[in-house]
């Protein structure tokens, strides 16, 4: 059988075992492939995963008439096929909390953009929030007791709230396994450091044991850490984001049972408490940290360097700290119980990549979840093996397509139309040693 040739006893490589990795390796079991293994540095949950987390936003946009863009219309297939499936697939349905969500700003500015792009007032989901007391109005007595200065915002009831990421792509994962899938984790043997060409192709990646898993077919989903492995043409920026969290009493938590999402675009956002631990996540909201280092491979460059990391900047602490004092400021002095940072991997416009690469016939690359990703995970597998197969949906195929004419001059400290913190990107790197808390 040739390389590209495609059945269903054809070997596939799956590099990555993160949000994506996950859901591809659980939608190639289920089309009946049969020879599939995926290779991860570390155990399901990946510490860098940006799906190993206790929540994420999941937020239906739909289509804005007439007037919607391309990619506009290739997120909305994607974000409405994930929704189906965290209502109906059962692999993910326990972990969708249809909650609801708020979306707020600030300043005249913020609630401008909000209008413009966030919200669709016409279909009638989102009711307007005016007033401090409209805000404390949409959750129960004594949790939002903060004066929201400035604050404007809505709320929506249907078709958003919040996701439980880590388990999510846990039962993915074991489901995945159930059905056949090898995951071969942890380093050295599931640490691919290199891809392995042949006759100018991929024919699959070396692990840092030495050993070549030999693949027809290979498929990079490595999130943010695909680029040490391929040159992407400045078409990815591994990009992270701040988490914390505070310990609630068993009374508190349930108190705090079934919010809806509470997010100021430029200030953060916070979730319900988790079931097990009682923990209230909250995410200070900027444009994101990279990590510049020289670039191996080319010393007049730098290049985003993920790391892992169960700390934050202080001054990631103070953001997240100023935004309880607006919403909760009871809650706004307790103790971080836990903290760290998530990655992601940025496209220059957001849209995500997944394409067969245009130089290497067997390699499919599936990364640029652009902060969106997690939410996408019922169903972007499927998508992919759609890619993998030659049969995505020209609707998407366009917007997702290995595009590098689009990164040649790009803008490293582009803030992607994110807001909050400085109002640019940040650099770990001008972070100092004891610039960082000291969570036990």
């Amino acid at each position: 059988m040739s390389k590209r040739e495609l059945d269903p006893a054809s070997s596939i490589l799956v590099i990555g075992a993160g949000t994506w990795g996950c859901s591809t390796a659980l939608h190639l079991a289920r089309r009946g492939f049969t020879n599939v293994k995926v290779l991860d540095p570390y155990p399901v949950p990946s510490p860098i995963a940006a799906g190993n987390d206790i929540n994420k936003i999941m937020e239906h946009k739909e289509l804005r008439g007439s007037d919607a863009d391309a990619q506009s219309t290739a997120f909305a297939t994607c974000t409405r096929a994930a929704l189906i499936g965290w209502t109906t697939d059962p692999v993910f349905q326990p972990y969708f909390h249809e909650t609801g969500f708020i979306v707020a700003g600030h300043t005249p500015a913020l609630i401008q953009h909000i209008k413009e792009e966030e919200i669709d007032q016409s279909k009638g989901d989102f009711v307007p929030l005016e007033t401090a007391e409209d805000f404390c109005q949409t959750m129960p007595p004594g949790i939002l007791t903060g004066q929201f200065p400035g604050w404007k915002g809505w709320i929506s009831r249907s078709g958003a709230g919040w996701i439980h990421a880590r388990k999510a792509m846990v039962s993915a994962y074991e489901e995945a396994q159930r059905l056949g899938v090898n995951f071969v984790t942890g380093s050295p043997q599931g640490n691919a450091e290199s891809l392995i060409y042949k006759d100018g192709d991929v024919i699959g990646a070396k692990t840092t044991d030495g050993l070549i898993h030999h693949a027809q077919h290979t498929i990079l989903a490595a999130g943010a850490g695909s680029d040490r492995l391929l040159d992407f043409k400045k078409q990815l920026r591994p990009t992270a984001w701040t988490l914390s969290h505070i310990k609630m009493t068993p009374d508190e938590a349930k108190l705090y049972r079934n919010l809806p999402v509470l997010f100021n675009i430029a200030k953060g956002f916070f979730m319900e408490p988790d079931e097990e631990k009682h923990e209230l996540k909250i995410c200070d909201e900027h444009p994101g940290y990279c990590n510049f280092v020289v670039d191996p491979n080319n010393q007049h460059e730098k290049r985003s360097v993920p790391f892992a990391k169960e700390q934050i900047p202080l001054e990631a602490e103070a953001r997240a700290r100023e935004f309880l004092r607006d919403t909760m400021p009871h809650l706004a002095d307790r103790d971080f119980s836990f903290a760290r940072i998530c990655w992601d991997a940025d496209t220059v416009d957001r849209a995500f990549l997944i394409d067969r690469h245009p130089e290497y016939a067997s390699l499919v690359v599936a990364v640029g979840g652009s902060g969106n990703g997690a939410m996408q995970m019922p169903s972007i597998g499927g998508f992919i093996v759609d890619a993998l197969e030659g049969k995505l949906q020209p609707e998407l195929k366009d917007v997702v397509r290995w595009r590098p004419e689009i990164a040649i001059d790009r803008d490293w400290w582009s803030t992607q139309n994110r807001f909050g913190g400085p109002d640019e990107l940040m650099d770990f790197q001008d972070v100092k040693d004891d610039g960082w808390t000291k969570i036990a």
